[in-house]
């Protein structure tokens, strides 16, 4: 159970933050920033489904699950995995949780027109607000991917996975608001030259 009953402690006020572990680091770590972007993410979900709920209630559900697993994605990149004694188990994504998100990515997809080209960010409300999301977790994981290539750091893999696959989601999920793809708007290259 999480209880948050002081809001400011002051204890960041020298520009770091507590780890899961503990542990202090600054505000600009890419840890934080990798965990701060996955928040962000989660929030532009959270815009998305203003547009979403009424007239999209299963891809609603479906982005509801996935802003909880973003949660879970934030407190497993908090507490790094390198291997020392906790005294708690720390939350990790699992392949449960990628499989989730591919099976209703398949879903989704199979009612989706072809596509002739790359999609332009736009469309209804639902799919702006998601091709945003969708850009943001794209960053989330390239922070992610960043913090795997350190040497010092320690990152669950399953966790780079997941958010690579809700990257995806969200491209589809925004393609399936937009009228499963008829309403897209395809960029045409060239075309204001």
């Amino acid at each position: 159970m999480v209880r948050l009953n002081k809001i400011y402690t002051r204890t960041g006020d020298d520009g770091t933050t507590g780890l899961g572990t503990g542990e202090r680091r600054l505000k600009s770590d890419l840890r934080v920033d990798a965990y701060g972007t996955v928040d962000e993410a989660n929030a532009c979900i959270g815009m998305a489904r203003v547009h979403t709920g009424a007239g999209h209630p299963a891809i609603d559900a479906m982005l509801s699950r996935i802003q909880n697993d973003l949660f879970d994605l934030g407190a497993d990149l908090a507490v790094p995995d390198d291997g020392k004694p906790l005294d708690y188990e720390p939350l990790r994504i699992v392949a449960a949780q990628t499989l989730r998100v591919e099976q209703d990515i398949d879903l989704l997809n199979k009612e989706l027109q072809p596509l002739k080209s790359f999609v332009l960010n736009g469309g209804t409300p639902a799919a702006a607000a998601l091709h945003l999301a969708r850009t943001v977790a794209r960053r989330a994981e390239r922070l992610m991917v960043a913090l795997a290539q350190d040497p010092a750091e320690h990152l669950n893999r399953e966790a780079l996975r997941y958010i690579n696959r809700v990257s995806d989601f969200l491209f589809v999920a925004a393609r399936a608001v937009n009228d499963n793809g008829k309403a897209d708007v395809l960029w045409v290259p060239g075309k204001n030259r």
